[in-house]
């Protein structure tokens, strides 16, 4: 057998990659899903990195602020990231915000224009429950006027018009959220 024959053999064996961008509102549920799905993945032997919306903004995007041009390099930055680790195998797990349905529309097709699969899920919580679980105290210090430009409350949050899967968090435990991403990535071959 020749070198290039094993190389051939070896890149078709190689498991998959794929992005999976969760998007939502503030305290969605979007990062505890994707930590619960990595657990899961990775007891499987899966590689997989979660790309946690906070810390890219800590360490990849810091000096970035919330406007749109902001937030919108933000979402491209994670975008070109999360592409670059799924064409390499690597299932990414992004559990963003990311807003705007355009700059969440040049992630997919980013993706596409390599030939790397993604996915949308889009974690549909209600406002209401997001502010009541207010995990990082955003929905209270907005309500004070300590802050504004909260996404869903006084800065716009474009739902996405057709994910790949929708999920009411408020209607299912942590699990039953991570299965159900879980399900489709076996369902389009991924997992």
């Amino acid at each position: 057998m020749t070198t290039h024959q094993i190389m051939r053999i070896t890149q078709e064996t190689l498991v998959t990659g794929a992005t999976v961008w969760l998007t939502g509102l503030p305290s969605a549920g979007k990062t505890t899903i994707a930590h619960e799905l990595a657990h899961t993945l990775r007891a499987e032997g899966r590689r997989v990195e979660v790309l946690d919306g906070d810390e890219i903004r800590e360490f990849l995007s810091a000096g970035l602020g919330f406007s749109r041009t902001d937030r919108d390099t933000n979402v491209q930055r994670i975008g070109f990231v999360a592409e670059l680790l799924a064409r390499n195998g690597v299932l990414a797990l992004v559990p963003v915000i990311a807003p705007f349905t355009d700059s969440r529309e040049a992630v997919r097709k980013r993706h596409q224009a390599g030939g790397t699969p993604y996915l949308e899920v889009h974690v549909a919580t209600p406002v209401e429950v997001c502010s009541v679980r207010d995990v990082k105290g955003l929905y209270a210090k907005q309500a004070a006027g300590e802050i504004s430009g909260l996404t869903g409350v006084d800065d716009p949050y474009e739902e996405p018009e057709s994910p790949d899967l929708r999920i009411e968090s408020q209607d299912q435990t942590v699990q039953e959220s991570a299965a159900a991403v879980y399900a489709l990535l076996t369902e389009r071959g991924l997992a």
